[in-house]
């Protein structure tokens, strides 16, 4: 009988032929993206250039035991690649909350979880990437080969200056349950030092802690949520059905869950997203399908509402201002959180707040997103919208929220609206390492420019 991965690899070698094949028949000069069934970007714009197909390169191609390691495919989810690894008690160092993230999208954009305390970005446990470039050349890219350049670059480019056909990436045994712990705190302040505590000693009260992120619901009521992995659990809660996640952290100060209820915690109400669509509620979630309650269904709903403007629509005709969405994540040092929670509920008003701590685990950096390896940052993430004046054209509260972020030295990450001016921009995002890049791997402009990709004209 053939070897599983002999024949995966010759299918991927046949993959590669087929897609470079198919770059090659674009019209010369012609724009190129990807075409692919799901997004977790939001950025919901007409679809610009030639749709090059890279459904098939969704599979995890093999995984090495002996090393830790597995060959992905770029466009392979994370739900894949969990249902691939976990059988075998291994999973990536850093599964992003959303079953649909795909692990090229992971490394070309941002993602971050609870992990990321320890483990850091989905890109620093990448060892090697094979990126078809915007030249039409598919090139292996390693911290220490020719393409080093590439590899460093790779991360927060956003397709333009290739895109991730496979990768290969670190991974980590894992146990069949995690014990959480949900510590809540009155002030900003109180929560922030613990946060750094624990992310030091990767302990709390003598217990290991394995995972750590955090939810604040107002300034005077945020918690911690502290995760241990176990091999036994006296019981297991299931947040897919009637129970919604988030609400038992205001509820319970312990919960076992199995680690891939773990891990898909956050998946099935899109943190608290769901609650826009009614799916929160008792009666409407009955009626609610199983297989619906996920995130990338909740997606597709604002998908279709922004590109028709019917809730806008609705408020125009009510006599009221359009909203603005204010959907982002930013990384903020962990010694300026409070003061940039002070200025976000009095500002935006947006409840609840995601929090994830974040340290680097690769000191020689990310050109295009650089962050420093010695800082303690944690992500914070919200998602809804905020109402505008009747006129009044959405960028008040994203262009606010630019500016204090970059005050407290924070960054930014780019999957969502952004309205930086292009000097700002490429002060932020390292316009000389992308400008080098570019030339060396997209000579022609086949791909978007980054500022071009992110922000557009507004």
């Amino acid at each position: 009988m053939a070897d599983p991965g002999t024949v995966a690899e010759g299918r991927h070698t046949d993959d590669v032929a087929a897609l470079t094949a198919e770059y090659s028949r674009l019209p010369a000069g012609a724009g190129v993206r990807l075409a692919k069934p799901t997004s977790n970007l939001f950025r919901f714009r007409a679809p610009e250039g030639a749709g090059l197909d890279v459904g098939r390169f969704d599979r995890v191609l093999d995984v090495d035991r002996g090393t830790g390691r597995a060959q992905v495919q770029g466009m392979a989810t994370y739900e894949s690649i969990v249902d691939a690894l976990l059988p075998a008690g291994y999973v990536p160092l850093v599964v992003p909350q959303l079953k649909t993230i795909t692990l090229g999208g992971a490394v070309a954009g941002l993602g971050i979880e609870a992990s990321s305390f320890r483990n850091g970005l989905p890109h620093e446990s990448v060892r090697e990437l094979e990126v078809l470039t915007g030249s039409g050349e598919v090139v292996r890219a390693r911290p220490d080969n020719e393409h080093a350049d590439l590899f460093r670059g790779f991360p927060n480019s956003y397709g333009t200056l290739g895109y991730a056909l496979r990768l290969e990436i670190e991974l980590e045994r894992v146990h069949p349950y995690v014990r959480l712990r949900h510590l809540r705190f009155g002030s900003a302040q109180e929560c922030a030092d613990v946060l750094a505590r624990i992310c030091r000693d990767r302990a709390f009260d003598g217990e290991r802690v394995d995972f750590l992120d955090g939810t604040v619901f107002t300034g005077t009521e945020q918690y911690l949520t502290l995760g241990t992995c176990t091999d036994e659990a006296p019981y297991t809660s299931d947040y897919t059905g009637q129970q919604v996640y988030y609400r038992s952290i205001q509820r319970r100060r312990a919960d076992y869950l199995t680690v891939r209820d773990f891990l898909w915690r956050w998946d099935t109400d899109w943190f608290w997203c769901s609650r826009a669509f009614g799916a929160q509620h008792p009666l409407v979630r009955r009626l609610w399908p199983r297989r619906y309650r996920r995130s990338d269904a909740y997606r597709r709903i604002v998908a279709f509402d922004r590109r028709h403007g019917l809730t806008d629509r609705l408020a125009v005709l009510r006599g009221r201002g359009v909203n603005e969405p204010v959907i982002q994540d930013v990384e903020i040092p962990v010694d300026r959180l409070p003061e940039f929670l002070e200025f976000f509920h009095r500002e935006i008003g947006i409840s609840p707040v995601w929090l994830c701590p974040v340290r680097l685990r690769d000191r020689a950096g990310w050109p295009l997103y650089p962050m420093d390896p010695d800082t303690l940052y944690v992500n914070v993430g919200f998602w809804s919208a905020v109402g505008l004046e009747p006129g009044e054209r959405p960028g008040r509260y994203n262009r606010a929220i630019e500016r204090v972020v970059r005050d407290l030295d924070g960054h930014k990450s780019l999957y969502s609206d952004s309205y930086y001016p292009r000097e700002e921009f490429w002060e932020l995002y390292n316009r000389p390492a992308h400008q080098r890049l570019k030339e060396r791997y997209d000579p022609d402009g086949r791909l978007p420019g980054l500022y071009e990709k992110c922000v557009g004209e507004k």
